[in-house]
């Protein structure tokens, strides 16, 4: 029986994996390591946010912009 590589799967079945392991990943969030730099770039964030909420933006402008900027 040949078993299938990862890298001989579709693109489609690429994305599925990838999603099935990220879904089994967020199962447990406290399990996932987050480095020092991260947590202190998230508070940087943060607070920018906190202090110029007209910086926000939304879900779908950011999906808009992207869509734009690479023509999807």
């Amino acid at each position: 029986m040949h078993e299938t590589s990862i890298f001989e799967l579709s693109p489609a079945e690429k994305l599925q994996l990838v999603e099935d392991l990220w879904d089994d990943i967020a199962r447990e969030p406290a399990d996932v390591p987050v480095e020092d730099w991260q947590k202190l770039e998230l508070a940087k964030r943060k607070a920018n946010l906190e202090n110029t909420p007209a910086s926000a933006r939304s879900w779908e402008d950011v999906k808009r912009r992207v869509r734009q900027l690479h023509g999807r």
